[in-house]
């Protein structure tokens, strides 16, 4: 895959940073980054695609260059799920297969439930599966026996004021307990050095934290639409040493979805950079299905 081109889009919904790859008139592959990551962590993950595929990988709100919106409404995942639609919109980009990881794959997932049709494969790492209640409830049973000792930052978090009072300044020491703990491999320097550097942007605590504080309206509508099933394929690749998104978040995957494959990689939570040319085989191998069905059509 050819190097990538980085670009400031301006949308109805704002102003999103994101990289570009491969060919302007190939099937088109969205990818989708979590907290308390942005695009850049895809890199690895373009280098080993065909170059024949079209890559969209934008910054979400908040995080890396995007803009950053101090109201915790904007946050909620189905918020962000329009934004990314709003996005492609404006990109003029009507149909996609579609990657996410981490707080990315529960926007990929709103961004699938909102518009199916235009969704033909979707793709999850290491993130629940947000309508499947036996698997999402087996996972919290475990935590809670566990102590759920593993979710202290996300408490942290919700907390007012203290992200933005503790953080700026010590960076790199935040972002280094998570980035270079919940892996099973060394964190790739220049990756960390890029999320160091967009988490010191003005105001990063307050809206890396919004990912959290938006918990309550994200799980209060996840009940609601608890059972609604995904209509497209899917493929969860999962790194089975992640310390919170724990195995039993990958069960009953196909109470959820008619045609589901998982995949599990040695690997942690950042599965993505651990394991670039896996992911990135797994995918295009996934993706690849849907070029072929097209094609036969």
């Amino acid at each position: 895959m050819a190097a990538t081109e980085t670009r400031m889009i301006e949308t109805e919904r704002g102003r999103f940073n994101v990289r570009l790859a491969g060919a302007e008139t190939g099937p088109v592959i969205v990818m989708v980054h979590g907290w308390p990551e942005s695009s850049y962590c895809w890199q690895g993950v373009a280098a080993h695609l065909p170059d024949h595929y079209r890559l969209i990988m934008p910054d979400l709100r908040g995080l890396g260059d995007s803009e950053r919106t101090l109201d915790d409404a904007a946050y909620t995942k189905q918020a962000l799920a329009a934004d990314m639609l709003g996005l492609l919109d404006t990109l003029g980009v009507e149909t996609f297969n579609l990657v996410g990881h981490d707080w990315g794959g529960a926007v990929a997932q709103e961004m699938a439930l909102a518009a199916p049709e235009r969704v033909h494969r979707l793709v999850i790492l290491n993130i629940h599966v947000i309508t499947n209640a036996r698997g999402n409830a087996a996972a919290q049973a475990q935590l809670r026996n566990s102590g759920g000792r593993s979710f202290w930052y996300q408490f942290f978090q919700t907390e007012p004021h203290l992200p933005e009072a503790m953080i700026p300044g010590n960076e790199e020491v935040w972002l280094g307990h998570f980035l270079k703990t919940w892996t099973r491999e060394a964190f790739p320097a220049a990756a960390f050095e890029e999320y160091v550097r967009c988490y010191a942007i003005a105001h990063t605590p307050a809206t890396g934290a919004a990912y959290y504080r938006c918990y309550k309206p994200d799980t209060a509508r996840w009940a609601e639409i608890a059972g609604t099933p995904f209509t497209m394929p899917g493929l969860y690749i999962y790194g089975q040493h992640d310390p919170v998104i724990i195995e039993p978040f990958t069960r009953h995957l196909d109470d959820v979805f008619d045609d589901i494959r998982l995949e599990t990689l040695d690997a942690a939570h950042f599965v993505q950079e651990e394991r670039p040319r896996e992911v990135a085989a797994l995918i295009a191998e996934f993706v690849g299905q849907n070029d072929h069905d097209i094609k036969g059509a």
